[in-house]
């Protein structure tokens, strides 16, 4: 019989690997919470019309497609069939899809619930999204995103305090992090100014890859995209924009004064990092003008951020879309988000060894079983230890003291209640701390304080 298995790029988790995740997830719920956000929930699948066309030509390959139920060859004749014409055949084949992301349902939900929402309205979403991608380190085919959005307000405000929120995630972590700053306008005033206003797209995938092929490589993708050597040339001391914040920002002031979009898109990055500078920011701010995700959707802010000592991918990201909710109908709804990649946060705690010992914990003391007589000594001792908010277990039965033991010690069990007929007749309670082999007879209270203050 063949043995089971998961799809590829998918994962099953350890109750160990659970409560790590769950750290993971009650953290950034707590900060999102700290801010002011609120909890919704949308389907994991949504109609295929509502996320198709969203995510440009190579994300629409990338959603995954459910079967109609019932027969869902019914209405295609053999023709289209034989045909192979996947293209053609997949809407009538599948009406619904995996979710890709979060922020696209989000914006369908704005739009069906408009009449429900006070504006601006702050929400948050940890909920797991699919991609049929080729599966490697980092990258998965489902994973979690856990996405923080703000709609209906232009305000820069916003973007300050979604940055805030990155840095005191981060902080509460223990993850030394870069969070890079970019703005959409000013790429576009870029590409206006080298004359090239209609190659946005192709400039910024080109530069966007300059940490992982190299000037060189950058600059022969440009040419290879009709790009002339004159503008490519006018492009060079922009791409390598060296400094502090202050300087690229003086800079780009004099070498965008001729583009309006560009000079706005340097004034909205000058005030968030204006209004940062009034806060209590610890980790690293670097204006980045490579830095080009998100071009579909993404207007104005942009926002990544990189684990520095771990090499890793982006682990969370962001920025300001001023008309997603345009795309079902509501025009004019802007709005800014950010989104932290679970997984990877996960490896990066994993590889740094971040995790507080008691985010890990689960039972913090096993009751041994030796009988009928000891278990019903037991469970009124359970109930109070339970009542003191400690995670407490019985052995099930009265098995061997050495199988009892070894079950504590393979489950991290801190502490084991040794409970016969001496404890009974005295009413007390002998614990052993399983790290140090130490044993003590103690009353119930004050076993609660020892667990308790451990």
């Amino acid at each position: 019989m063949a043995q089971p298995s998961i799809p590829k790029g998918t994962r099953d988790f350890s109750p160990e690997e659970m409560a790590k995740r769950n750290y993971i997830f009650d953290t950034i719920r707590e900060v999102y919470k700290l801010y002011g956000f609120r909890q919704i929930e949308t389907p994991a699948m949504e109609n295929l019309s509502t996320l198709m066309g969203k995510y440009g030509e190579e994300g629409d390959k990338l959603l995954f497609k459910i079967l109609n139920s019932g027969d869902y060859l019914k209405g295609i004749s053999d023709g289209e069939l034989l045909e192979r014409n996947t293209n053609r055949l997949a809407p009538q084949l599948s009406e619904k899809g995996l979710r890709y992301d979060l922020t696209v349902p989000f914006a369908r939900y704005v739009v069906m619930h408009r009449n429900e929402i006070t504006f601006p309205f702050r929400r948050y979403q940890i909920q797991p999204v699919w991609r049929a991608d080729r599966p490697q380190k980092g990258r998965y085919r489902e994973f979690f995103q856990c996405d923080a959005d703000i709609v209906g307000s232009d305000s820069l405000i916003n973007e300050v305090e979604l940055i805030q929120i990155v840095d005191e995630v981060f902080n509460r972590f223990g993850i030394r992090v870069s969070i890079k700053l970019n703005n959409r306008k000013i790429l576009s005033g870029i590409a206006e100014i080298i004359g090239q206003a209609d190659k946005i797209t192709d400039i910024t995938v080109a530069i966007d890859k300059l940490d992982k092929i190299g000037l060189d490589k950058v600059n022969e993708e440009l040419s290879s995209k009709g790009i002339s050597k004159q503008s490519i040339e006018q492009l060079q001391p922009i791409i390598l924009l060296q400094g502090s914040n202050s300087e690229k920002i003086d800079t780009l002031k004099t070498v965008l004064n001729r583009s309006e979009i560009g000079i706005k898109g340097v004034e909205e990055l000058e005030f968030i990092l204006n209004r940062l500078s009034l806060t209590e920011i610890r980790s690293e701010l670097e204006l980045d003008l490579t830095l080009a995700r998100g071009l579909n959707y993404y207007t104005g802010a942009i926002i990544e951020v990189k684990a520095l000592d771990v090499q890793i991918g982006s682990i969370t990201g962001g920025g300001r879309y001023d008309n997603l909710t345009g795309i079902f109908g509501l025009s004019g709804v802007s709005g800014v988000g950010i989104s932290f990649g679970a997984d990877r946060i996960f490896d990066v705690l994993n590889q740094l060894d971040l995790y507080p010992k008691d985010s890990i914990q689960n039972t913090q003391v096993l009751f041994v079983n030796f009988g009928e007589k000891e278990e019903e000594f037991i469970l009124p001792l359970i109930s109070k230890m339970r009542q003191a908010n400690i995670a407490t277990e019985i052995y099930p039965e009265s098995a061997k003291m050495k199988k009892q033991m070894s079950y504590a010690d393979a489950n991290k069990i801190p502490y084991v209640a040794i409970i016969g007929e001496n404890e009974i007749q005295e009413g007390k309670i002998m614990l052993k701390n399983m790290v140090t082999g130490e044993q003590k007879l103690l009353s119930v209270s004050d076993c609660v304080l020892e667990i308790v203050s451990h």
